[in-house]
């Protein structure tokens, strides 16, 4: 029973982590800003952290089924 939470968890945390790195990547490539207001080395690294963790935690709950 308890597997179903975990996997809920896992999905969305691996589907979040995955959209952002790829909007991330693609906002890169076109030369356009990720947050307006904040340089572009910051924005850039604290959404690539931000995907690595979600994705890093989507793995650690699929190994928790």
């Amino acid at each position: 029973m308890e597997s179903g939470p975990a996997i809920f968890a896992g999905v969305v945390f691996a589907l979040f982590g995955g959209a952002l790195l790829a909007w991330t990547g693609t906002r890169l490539h076109r030369r356009e800003p990720i947050a307006h207001g904040v340089s572009r080395v910051a924005s850039t690294t604290l959404t690539g952290l931000a995907s690595v963790i979600a994705l890093g935690l989507g793995a650690y709950c699929f190994t928790r089924i």
